[in-house]
C-alpha cells in the first residue's frame, strides 16, 4: 500500500483539546516553512493558536515545539502496569514470580521517552485512555513473551518500547477511527492501515531506536498468512519481534473486557488464529488462561445458530471473478476464496459445521453451548470483516472505478452479516 502522510490538523486538534484541560505551552518559537514566526515561545495553546497552526505549513513537527507537565514518564507507566495487573488475573499470572515481576516492571519503566514521544503519550493518556491502556497491556505482554532464553534486560526494554509505542501514529489520524463500529470510508481505511508506518516514522524522527525495534512496530499488524497490513508480509518475512508484537496486540485488544469474558474471548481468538500468529507464542500464552474458562452466560441459542448460518452462507458465496481480470486481480479472487474456505474449515473444526447447526438447535437449550457458540460467532464475524477489508484493500480500485457487481453484493452481504453480537 502507498504511504499516507499524517494530516497535521489531527495532532493540532488533539493538542488544542489537551490545552483546554491543562496548560500546554509552546516551548520554542514555531516557524512556517517560509521562515516566518507563527507563534512565540511561552504562549499557551488555545483555540486561537490552533487556528494559526492550521493556517501554516510548519517548518518542524508540532510535537517538537509544545509541552505540558506532568508528562507520561517511567513512574506513570509503572503505575498503569500495576493497575492493569490488579484488574486482570491473566496479567497477574504473567508476574506471579517476584523476580519476573521486578524484571518486567523495570523494563517498562525504562522505556526511552524523549520529550516529543512523552508528549504524544501524554496526549494519548489524557484524550484516549483506552488506547493508552491498550498500549500498556501490549508492552507487558510483549515483555513477558520476550523474557526467555538469553534475553537481556535491554532486550526486554526494547521489546516493551516497541509494543508501548506501536500505536503512536493513531494520535495523528482522524479520531473517529478510534470509535468502535464506525463505518469507514476508503480514505479513512487508508489512514488506519498506515498507522504502523506513521508510528515508525515518529520513532525514527525523535530517537535513535534500533532498526529491530522500528521494524517490529512496522510489523505489529502483519500476519503469517499474509492477511495483515501495511505490507501483507508472510511467514519468515515477519521478524521475531514483529511476531511478538502481533501476539501481544491480540492479547491487549481484549484487556478492557471483564476478566471472565477476556479470558474466554482470548482463548477462542488464539485457537482461531493459528494461521496468523506464531504457534510457539500461542502455545506460551495458553497456560496463562484460567482453567475451566469463564462461567456461561445466557444467550439465545437459536439466534446464535442463525447468525452462524448467515456467516457460513456469506463465506461460501464469494463470487468467481468476471472475465478479463488481470493476473493480479485473479490472484486476489483466489486468495479471498481460500481465506473464506479456511474460516469455514475452522468453524467446522470448532463444532459449527453447516450440517451440525440445525442439530444443535434440535437438541434443546444448553447454556454453556450457547455461550461458547456466541463467542465463536463473534470471532467468525470479526474474521469475516477482516477478509472483506482485505478484499477491498488488495483490489486497489482506481479513481472512479467500482467493484464488479457480484463482488460489491458480496461485500455488502458480508458487512450486513457481521452485524451486532448476539447478547442475552
Amino acid at each position: 500500500m502507498s504511504f499516507v502522510p499524517p494530516a497535521p490538523q489531527h495532532l493540532a486538534r488533539a493538542v488544542a483539546e489537551l490545552g483546554r484541560r491543562r496548560p500546554v505551552i509552546v516551548s520554542k518559537a514555531i516557524y512556517n516553512t517560509q521562515g516566518i514566526k507563527v507563534i512565540e515561545a511561552g504562549v499557551a495553546v488555545d483555540e486561537r493558536v490552533y487556528e494559526r497552526l492550521l493556517a501554516h505549513q510548519l517548518a518542524t513537527p508540532l510535537e517538537e515545539s509544545v509541552g505540558t507537565e506532568p508528562s507520561v514518564n517511567g513512574a506513570v507507566l509503572r503505575r498503569a502496569t500495576l493497575a492493569l495487573i490488579a484488574r486482570q488475573p491473566l496479567f497477574e499470572r504473567m508476574v506471579a514470580q517476584p523476580l519476573r515481576r521486578d524484571r518486567l516492571l523495570a523494563a517498562i519503566e525504562a522505556v526511552p521517552l524523549p520529550r516529543p514521544i512523552a508528549f504524544q503519550l501524554t496526549l494519548m493518556h489524557e484524550l484516549q485512555p483506552a488506547l493508552f491502556q491498550h498500549a500498556v497491556a501490549g508492552a507487558l505482554t510483549a515483555a513477558w513473551l520476550g523474557d526467555e532464553g538469553l534475553a537481556t534486560q535491554q532486550d526486554l526494554t526494547q521489546i516493551a518500547a516497541a509494543a508501548l509505542l506501536r500505536d503512536l501514529g493513531m494520535m495523528h489520524i482522524d479520531p473517529v477511527l478510534l470509535q468502535p463500529a464506525v463505518p469507514l470510508s476508503r480514505d479513512q481505511r487508508r489512514q488506519l492501515y498506515a498507522h504502523p508506518l506513521v508510528s515508525a516514522m515518529l520513532l525514527e524522527r525523535h530517537h535513535p531506536f534500533s532498526r529491530e525495534l522500528i521494524r517490529a512496530v512496522l510489523e505489529h499488524h502483519e500476519a503469517l498468512d499474509g492477511s495483515g497490513y501495511p505490507r501483507q508480509l508472510e511467514g519468515d518475512a515477519i521478524t521475531p519481534w514483529g511476531r511478538v508484537l502481533g501476539a501481544a496486540d491480540l492479547v491487549a485488544a481484549q484487556h478492557a473486557l471483564a476478566p471472565d469474558r477476556f479470558e474466554s474471548r482470548l482463548s477462542l481468538k488464539l485457537r482461531m488464529s493459528y494461521r496468523r500468529l506464531d504457534a510457539t507464542l500461542v502455545r506460551r500464552l495458553f497456560p496463562l488462561l484460567a482453567p475451566g474458562g469463564a462461567p456461561a452466560r445466557d444467550v439465545p441459542l437459536d439466534a446464535v445458530v442463525q447468525r452462524l448460518q448467515t456467516l457460513q452462507q456469506v463465506l461460501s458465496s464469494w463470487p468467481p471473478g468476471p472475465a478479463g481480470l488481470s493476473a493480479e486481480r485473479q490472484q486476489v479472487v483466489r486468495d479471498i476464496e481460500e481465506r473464506c474456505h479456511a474460516l469455514v474449515r475452522m468453524l467446522a473444526a470448532a463444532g459449527a459445521a453447516p450440517e451440525q447447526l440445525p442439530m444443535l438447535v434440535a437438541g434443546g437449550v444448553d447454556r454453556e453451548l450457547a455461550f461458547e457458540l456466541s463467542l465463536l460467532a463473534e470471532e467468525a464475524a470479526w474474521q469475516l470483516r477482516a477478509i472483506g477489508r482485505l478484499a477491498r484493500r488488495r483490489w486497489r480500485l482506481a479513481p472512479g472505478e467500482t467493484f464488479p457487481d457480484a463482488m460489491q453484493a458480496w461485500l455488502d452481504d458480508a458487512e450486513a452479516a457481521v452485524g451486532d453480537p448476539v447478547s442475552a
